[in-house]
């Protein structure tokens, strides 16, 4: 069963810029779903919208079997959004904090208390209790940020790049606490992000954006599939090294570069290995390792969202 369903979905600006062109999406209860693009590509538009900040221009949009439009209020009661920016009033202790949140939403006292006690233990919170806000590093803030949006037991969580500028501990702390969110509180995750390790590691299903359009909707395992192909992955010492290989490679094969490597496409892997190694070794080419593997994720989206690429399968 569906949590949010959109069909055909654009916004348009008063100043002419359309943000989204026919967007379609589906999202399925219970699982984490992970919105990835390019800047520009739509992705805050689409979330100002299935949080009901900000109308449509044209579409349709269901969110747990209601119409976006003709009953918003409601959507509210059932939704929680974490932004960008952590809404913690620092001036107030962990509990006045989550609290004041369960207030908000009507949440009576002891139901309150209970989830309150539930969640700090649930979310590993509990050695921070004592300690005032403002002294939490912000990976631990932003765990209270989320579990003070879980408060009013939402059906779906928007999570708004969450993990951006945090070091891999924290990152990690959060990956656990949105799989538990997930598994333990039967939460559907709607998460934006450009960390594509971050979207593999949690994401029931990817969609990936450009232009205002999904360009694809599928799981980490089948969004692999679309590259057709396994590859050959030449690494260098250098960035400068890897572009100006890939800038003479070009010249009779398509490539991409991701950092340190040079990505080649191999329908015939053993055989693209010889061809390109042996092409490596006759212009002296300094490349410090080459192998034959699947596509990373990150190669699939620099593969699906390059000017000009059509996505078949």
């Amino acid at each position: 069963m569906n949590a949010i369903k959109v069909q055909h979905v654009t916004k348009q600006y008063k100043n002419g810029v359309k943000a989204l062109n026919g967007l379609n999406l589906k999202v399925d209860r219970g699982e984490i779903f992970s919105l990835l693009g390019q800047n520009g590509s739509g992705k805050s538009s689409l979330i100002n919208i299935l949080t009901t900040y900000l109308p449509k221009t044209s579409g349709a949009i269901t969110i747990l079997e209601k119409d976006i439009d003709q009953d918003p209020c409601s959507i509210r009661k059932q939704i929680a959004c974490v932004a960008q920016r952590t809404s913690i009033d620092t001036h107030l202790s962990m509990e006045e904090n989550m609290l004041f949140q369960a207030r908000l939403y009507k949440v009576n006292g002891d139901t309150a208390k209970k989830r309150m006690n539930d969640l700090i233990s649930c979310f590993e919170l509990e050695h921070y209790r004592k300690h005032p806000v403002a002294s939490f590093s912000g990976g631990v803030k932003r765990r209270l940020d989320i579990a003070m949006n879980m408060m009013s037991h939402p059906k779906i969580l928007f999570l708004d790049e969450p993990t951006v500028g945090m070091d891999i501990q924290s990152r990690m702390a959060m990956w656990k606490m949105m799989k538990k969110i997930r598994d333990d509180f039967g939460v559907t995750i709607f998460l934006t992000t450009h960390y594509l390790e971050e979207a593999d590691q949690l994401s029931n299903t990817i969609c990936l954006m450009k232009d205002g359009r999904e360009i694809v909707q599928a799981s980490p395992h089948e969004l692999r599939q679309y590259m057709h192909q396994d590859i050959v992955r030449i690494g260098f010492a250098k960035i400068e090294q890897a572009k100006a290989c890939a800038t003479q490679l070009r010249k009779f094969k398509p490539v991409i570069t991701e950092e340190h490597f040079v990505i080649v496409g191999a329908n015939n892997s053993q055989e693209e290995l010889r061809t390109v190694n042996s092409w490596l070794l006759e212009h002296n080419i300094p490349f410090t390792g080459i192998e034959i593997g699947q596509p990373s994720l990150d190669e699939v989206f620099i593969h699906l969202t390059k000017d000009g690429e059509e996505v078949s399968r």
